[in-house]
């Protein structure tokens, strides 16, 4: 299946072209991991992925991970980064990591708002804000989820709450939300082997990027990523649509085989 906005954008009708954009590939690999397996997975990445112009390939990886990460990936075509930063910069805050101390273990990414994070620990439209904002400050790239569960979707939800949680990252960034990347991961299909169609996503992707060309220029050229049950077999579908700029991979991440073919589809 071909998304519309694909065809309105061959027949000169789209919206914004991706081609200046690049797409842009990003593994997370949730809690999961062990040294002795990491090591095998990171040296498959690395042999593999040879870095097509115009693409790009990440993994977001536990914690205690990253030096693993930085250690099996410096000075190769790949970036790594963290799943999520505290929105402090430091002091009395057992457990906490913050963004300088993830940065200094080489990292370009680091994830904030996912679903997850926002469903299981509470985190609201506000603090995610301050952590996009935290890991901006320290030279990071946020990552930032936005997304719609099952029940807001069968209500028509889906606009209003990407919009909030887009709005509130905004507000705290102004034109500084240029240099994020936001990824639509659509709740009901995260985990659940239900993937958003490519118009499904499409739609979202758009309405995101006109908002983002409502708070500045340059942040519609923002890369907006899809997240959702993505395999090898739907994102060529994914991807071909004008403002899905890459994907936010869970479960496939975990198998280099599965995660190159999504980055090279």
């Amino acid at each position: 299946m071909v998304c519309a906005g694909t065809r309105r954008s061959q027949a000169g009708r789209g919206h914004f072209g991706c081609t200046m954009r690049g797409k842009l590939v990003v593994g997370n690999w949730k809690m999961n991991g062990g040294l002795r397996q990491n090591d095998a997975l990171l040296a498959d990445l690395r042999v593999g992925w040879t870095a097509p112009a115009g693409r790009e390939l990440a993994v977001c990886v536990p914690h205690p991970y990253l030096w693993q990460a930085q250690a099996a990936l410096s000075g190769s075509a790949m970036a790594w980064g963290a799943q999520n930063v505290s929105e402090h910069a430091g002091g009395a805050y057992t457990g906490e990591v913050s963004a300088a101390m993830v940065a200094e273990f080489g990292c370009r990414y680091a994830i904030v708002g996912h679903s997850e994070r926002r469903a299981l620990y509470g985190e609201s439209d506000n603090a995610v804000a301050a952590k996009a904002a935290a890991a901006l400050a320290a030279g990071l790239t946020p990552i930032v989820c936005v997304g719609e569960t099952l029940a807001e979707r069968e209500t028509s939800a889906t606009e209003a709450v990407v919009s909030r949680q887009f709005d509130a990252v905004a507000s705290r960034l102004g034109d500084r939300v240029a240099a994020v990347v936001i990824a639509y991961e659509p709740v009901w299909a995260i985990g659940t082997g239900r993937t958003a169609s490519p118009d499904q996503a499409q739609a979202v992707h758009r309405l995101l990027r006109k908002r983002l060309g409502g708070v500045d220029a340059d942040a519609v050229n923002v890369r907006l990523l899809y997240g959702g049950s993505v395999k090898s077999d739907n994102a060529k579908a994914l991807f071909a649509c004008p403002d899905i700029d890459g994907a936010l991979v869970g479960g496939a991440s975990l198998k280099a085989d599965e995660f190159l073919a999504i980055a090279h589809a």
